[in-house]
């Protein structure tokens, strides 16, 4: 017997308007907010960052690959790891379909982590992935833009990430059995490896051969990316987690 209330399909359709109304009103709010990202400032990049990609070495306006638009997923994927983080693995199984639409829209759309290109190759084909993917293996992309952080910035405890600073000192000294740890297993590494490695993402626009920054998020804020989660928010049951329950794709086993 269900415990969640139950109604007549009266109730029920008069609750859903209801909800469809704040749902409405979400949306506007969401194409409001659209809209003050394309009015951010655009910053002008001159630093030169270099990649490793399938095509040989590339700059950042390499990477747009003759569109002006670029979309760049930073995938949890430390040169020290021996697998890529499960969390932004399971986001990645969702980039295949969109690339190439994305890209008969004058946009390029990639991750982007900081393990050699060889790791990401041999990862990406075990995955059955076919999004490029570049390594910023010894450049400082990945620090410049808030996800990769040195073991001597770990050690002072206090990082800057998401435009804010987070005590990372609570997740380096949970036990052997905190999600964070069992992440860290499961990408090859320990906590404190792990956590040198942080997602996001950031676009950028390429005019007139000038490379500029135009966005980022972080944490939270790449919610929308997680294909799976989008769907379980309209599950009768929601996100429902009592522990970390997922897996990469092809860890799950016959079910």
């Amino acid at each position: 017997m269900t415990e969640h209330r139950t109604g007549t399909r009266e109730e029920w359709l008069e609750a859903r308007l209801q909800l469809l109304a704040d749902e409405k009103e979400l949306t506007r709010q969401n194409d409001r907010l659209t809209q003050r990202r394309q009015e951010l400032p655009w910053v002008r990049i001159d630093k030169e960052y270099r990649f490793d990609t399938d095509d040989g070495a590339a700059s950042l306006a390499d990477l747009f690959q003759g569109r002006s638009q670029l979309l760049i997923y930073h995938f949890m994927f430390g040169s020290h790891y021996s697998a890529g983080c499960p969390a932004c693995s399971t986001i990645a199984d969702g980039f295949n379909g969109s690339v190439v639409h994305l890209a008969n829209h004058d946009v390029t759309m990639m991750a982007v982590s900081r393990a050699p290109l060889a790791k990401l190759q041999e990862y990406k084909r075990r995955m059955g992935w076919s999004f490029p993917w570049a390594s910023s293996f010894e450049s400082d992309f990945n620090y410049d833009f808030n996800t990769s952080t040195t073991e001597e910035q770990q050690q002072e405890g206090i990082l800057e990430y998401n435009f804010t600073t987070r005590d990372v000192r609570p997740m380096l000294e949970a036990g052997d059995d905190s999600p964070v740890a069992e992440f860290a297993a499961m990408t090859g590494t320990d906590t404190a490896g792990y956590l040198r490695e942080s997602p996001g993402m950031s676009a950028f626009a390429l005019e007139d051969g000038v490379v500029y920054h135009t966005y980022s998020a972080y944490a939270r804020g790449v919610d929308a990316m997680w294909g799976m989660y989008q769907w379980l928010d309209r599950a009768p049951k929601g996100r429902n987690e009592t522990s970390l329950w997922f897996r990469r794709r092809d860890e799950y086993g016959d079910r």
